[in-house]
């Protein structure tokens, strides 16, 4: 979910590869030395950058939760005031590119959560409830007379919907980048009229 153009350091390689292994395989499918061969390096290597699985793990989901409240802080920064139909347009773009370009971290998320320590559990737990807050707000400026329940549900709604991705099947089967961004965004934003409309 980056936009930096620079390479990737080696522990951000090591990190997606960890992140495309799990995803396929599952936690306990892939070991160390495979992680350590999809990168170019001996399994021992990972050592270096890694304490093991379980820290790549962590800093896979905590390190996602965390960006994309980070990603939306910066969008609700920049528009600095602006109309709030643009806002939760710009928060909409945001969560499509992640769910279209970090696909393994949905998957991941969903089947190897309870993996994490406690107290890494909690974290992810506690930026996914900011994150969760802080489209619940901008939702209720779109449609004020939606309440603060029926505007978390359909938060909660939506990113089912844009988080379906891993189910669309493999990116070369998809219609092309664009045009499921753009589809995604009009049933999103379609989902969001439908409960301001009650």
């Amino acid at each position: 979910m980056t936009t930096r153009t620079d390479a990737p350091t080696r522990r951000e390689q090591i990190l997606k590869e960890a992140a495309r292994l799990f995803a396929e395989r599952g936690f306990h499918g892939v070991g160390v030395d495979e992680i350590g061969a999809a990168v170019g390096i001996s399994g021992p290597g990972l050592y270096r950058h890694f304490a093991g699985k379980d820290a790549m793990l962590a800093e896979l989901l905590v390190g996602i939760s965390g960006q994309l409240l980070t990603g939306a802080k910066r969008r609700l920064a920049e528009s600095d005031g602006g109309a709030p139909e643009a806002l939760l347009d710009s928060l909409i773009e945001g969560h499509i590119d992640f769910a279209l370009d970090d696909r393994p971290l949905i998957t991941l998320h969903d089947r190897e959560l309870d993996r994490l320590r406690d107290s890494d559990r909690k974290l992810v737990r506690q930026l996914q409830r900011q994150y969760v807050e802080l489209w619940v707000s901008v939702l209720r400026e779109v449609y004020p007379g939606l309440a603060e329940p029926a505007a978390r549900s359909a938060v909660h709604s939506v990113f089912g919907l844009l988080n379906s991705t891993p189910h669309l099947g493999r990116p070369g089967s998809l219609p092309g980048r664009g045009v499921t961004a753009e589809l995604l965004h009009r049933m999103a934003r379609g989902a969001f009229a439908a409960a301001g409309a009650e």
